[in-house]
């Protein structure tokens, strides 16, 4: 293994130096940004559901192509075998997806079971593929009551741990009864500034990111293991 000077434990082939000219983006960049929406409630009434619709037509003005996936019917995670329907329409939508939107409402200071559960049925990896990584992210939330950030904060902590790059704003709607209309049409305000705000720079991370994300993601740590190993099994077969 090739030693750097003054960096003895660093395998020198598996670590490159960063540049401009490895961040030109690779693959098509023709087709709209894909955005997979996430929404934490199953009432008929679902505030979470009025602001992921609000937040997809503004997406969509934008000129990004909009899915969002409706957890009715989900099972909870677990319970049921991978190749369930719905595990299946979750997981290919989230492999579709450039970048991804997730509103919850709180409920005991967290995101709703419903919320969580549509989370853990995304692996991690998927095969050879890893249905959330290197993909961006917003997050939102509706609140009863007083203006709270419990589940944006969740929901970051979440995204991090699916390897999402989460972008720095947010949407958190006090209140949410009073900010939509009987319709389910969120009503003109400082909180629907807010939800533009959002969704305007989630289309610009996501034209970032795309195109790199396989560089972002690429880590030290992964390309040595995966040396160390190709090595083990060479010796393995003298």
């Amino acid at each position: 293994m090739d030693k750097i000077s003054g960096l003895p434990n660093i395998n020198a082939q598996q670590l490159g130096i960063p540049s401009l000219e490895q961040l030109q983006p690779a693959g098509d960049q023709n087709h709209p940004p894909r955005i997979l929406m996430l929404y934490g409630s199953l009432r008929e009434r679902s505030f979470s559901r009025f602001l992921t619709h609000e937040a997809a037509r503004i997406l969509e003005h934008l000129g990004a192509e909009v899915k969002i996936f409706d957890p009715m019917e989900l099972p909870m995670s677990g319970s049921v075998p991978e190749d369930h329907p719905k595990v299946l329409e979750l997981r290919a939508l989230s492999l579709w997806s450039e970048g991804q939107v997730w509103c919850s409402p709180e409920r005991h200071g967290t995101v709703t079971a419903v919320m969580k559960n549509q989370i853990d049925w995304i692996p991690l990896e998927q095969g050879a593929t890893r249905p959330s990584q290197g993909r961006t992210l917003a997050v939102m939330q509706v609140c009863g009551g007083s203006q709270s950030f419990n589940v944006v904060n969740t929901l970051r902590l979440l995204g991090r741990w699916m390897r999402m790059f989460t972008i720095p704003n947010q949407s958190s709607v006090p209140m949410a009864y009073k900010e939509f209309d009987d319709d389910g049409r969120m009503r003109p305000s400082g909180y629907y500034d807010r939800v533009v705000d959002v969704m305007e720079e989630l289309f610009k991370m996501t034209l970032l990111m795309r195109g790199r994300s396989d560089y972002l993601t690429d880590r030290y740590s992964e390309r040595n293991e995966r040396q160390v190993k190709y090595i083990s099994s060479l010796v393995e077969k003298i």
